[in-house]
C-alpha cells in the first residue's frame, strides 16, 4: 500500500460490500464501536489461545498433542473472528499491524490515522489483559498471575522476527493484490502454520504478547521476555512492509 494505492477496502470492491480485513482500512464507523471490536476480538483471541492450552494440558501430557490443540483452536477462532469484526474494525487485533497501516497512510496509502492509532492499540492491550485473565477465570486458575514461562533465547526471537514479518507480508500483499476478501481464511492459516514452523510459536503480536504474560499457563510467557519479543515483533513488522515493497513493487502503469 503505497502513496499511490487506493485504500485497502477498495481492494474488497467487487464484492457486494467492503469486508475489510487485517491491514484492510477499516469503514468509517463511529470509532467508540471500532474500538469496541478491537478490544472483544483481541480479549476472545487471547482467551482462545490461554484457554486452549489449559484444556491441553489436562487432558493430556504429551507436549506435540498439546501444541497441536492450541494451535487448532486458534486457527478457527481467529477466522471466525476476523470474519465477524472485519466489517466494522479491520480486525487487526494487533498493534504491529495497525502500526503497519498507519505508516502506510503516512506515506499516502490507505490506512488508520494518527486518533486511530491512538485508540486502537490501547484497546488491543486492555483486550488481550482481559481475555487472559477471562481464560484463567474459565478454568479456575490463579487470574492475572505473572508467567514464569521464560522465553529470552536469542533463537526464539529470531522466530518472532519471522513470524510477524511474514504475517505482515500477507496482509499487506494480500491488499496489493486485491485479494483481502480471504484473508480470514489465510491469516488464520498462516498463524497455524507458524505455531509450527517458528521457535517462538509465532505470538506476531504485542498486544497478544503482554496478555499472556497475565497467566501462568501453558500459553503464558514471563514478564522479563516480553519486551525483547515485542522489539522484535516491530522490527520483523518493518521487514515486512519492506518486503511488501520490494515483492509487490508497483510500476508506472499501475501507480498512474
Amino acid at each position: 500500500m503505497t502513496a499511490t494505492e487506493p485504500a485497502a477496502s477498495d481492494a474488497i470492491a467487487a464484492a457486494p460490500s467492503p469486508q475489510p480485513a487485517p491491514g484492510a482500512t477499516p469503514p468509517r464507523t463511529p470509532l467508540t464501536a471500532r474500538a469496541a471490536a478491537e478490544f472483544v476480538g483481541t480479549a476472545a483471541l487471547v482467551a482462545i489461545v490461554v484457554g486452549s492450552g489449559i484444556q491441553a494440558t489436562e487432558l493430556t501430557d504429551d507436549v506435540a498433542l498439546q501444541l497441536l490443540a492450541n494451535s487448532t483452536a486458534t486457527v478457527f477462532g481467529l477466522g471466525v473472528l476476523i470474519a465477524l469484526l472485519g466489517p466494522v474494525s479491520g480486525a487487526h487485533f494487533n498493534p504491529a499491524v495497525t502500526l503497519a497501516e498507519w505508516w502506510t497512510a503516512r506515506q499516502g496509502g490507505g490506512g488508520v490515522n494518527s486518533r486511530e492509532l491512538a485508540v486502537y492499540v490501547p484497546s488491543q492491550i486492555a483486550g488481550a489483559i482481559a481475555g487472559a485473565i477471562l481464560a484463567d477465570a474459565m478454568f479456575g486458575e490463579p487470574l492475572a498471575k505473572w508467567s514464569t514461562h521464560d522465553r529470552s533465547a536469542g533463537n526464539l526471537l529470531l522466530g518472532e522476527v519471522v513470524a510477524t514479518a511474514g504475517l505482515i507480508l500477507l496482509i499487506f500483499g494480500l491488499a496489493r493484490t486485491d485479494r483481502l476478501r480471504i484473508a480470514p481464511v489465510a491469516v488464520a492459516s498462516y498463524i497455524g502454520a507458524a505455531y509450527w514452523f517458528t521457535s517462538s510459536t509465532s505470538f506476531a503480536n504485542p498486544a497478544v504478547t503482554a496478555g499472556r504474560a497475565f497467566t501462568d499457563t501453558f500459553a503464558g510467557i514471563a514478564p522479563a521476555s516480553v519486551p525483547a519479543f515485542v522489539a522484535m515483533q516491530l522490527i520483523g513488522a518493518a521487514v515486512g512492509l519492506a518486503l511488501v515493497a520490494v515483492i509487490f513493487m508497483r510500476g508506472k502503469t499501475d501507480a498512474a
